[in-house]
């Protein structure tokens, strides 16, 4: 059984970084694509950015972060990273991490077969 733990949300000001860490076990996670999803209170959850299995390769952005956020991936500690950077308000929400048990990432959230719990961050303007 894969289980995705996230940590390092919390409340930041508009402008500021925070690092979220998203440690996984129970499963092969080197072969794993790795993604971060997000929701906002009455809005549906949407993709923020995922990671292919060899982390060196390919990944992909939300637009609205593109150029903000960094996705990245330590296979040897088996947890994969968001740095975020230059905050807005509209980036609170609870964000998630997510695991695809084949080893390219998909945006679509039904593609992913395994999730976090969550964790909140709050940007205050």
């Amino acid at each position: 059984q894969v289980q995705l733990v996230e940590s390092g949300g919390g409340l930041v000001q508009a402008g500021g970084s925070l690092r979220l860490s998203c440690a996984a076990s129970g499963g092969t996670f080197s072969s794993y694509a790795m993604g971060w999803f997000r929701q906002a209170p009455g809005k549906d959850r949407e993709f923020v950015a995922a990671i292919n299995w060899s982390g060196g390769g390919s990944t992909d952005y939300r637009g609205s972060v593109k150029g903000r956020f960094t996705i990245s991936r330590d296979n040897s500690k088996n947890t994969v990273y968001l740095q975020m950077s230059s905050l807005k308000p509209e980036d609170t929400a609870v964000y998630y991490c997510a695991g695809r048990n084949v080893g390219y990432y998909s945006t679509l959230i039904n593609q992913w077969h395994y999730w976090g719990q969550g964790t909140q961050v709050t940007v205050s303007s």
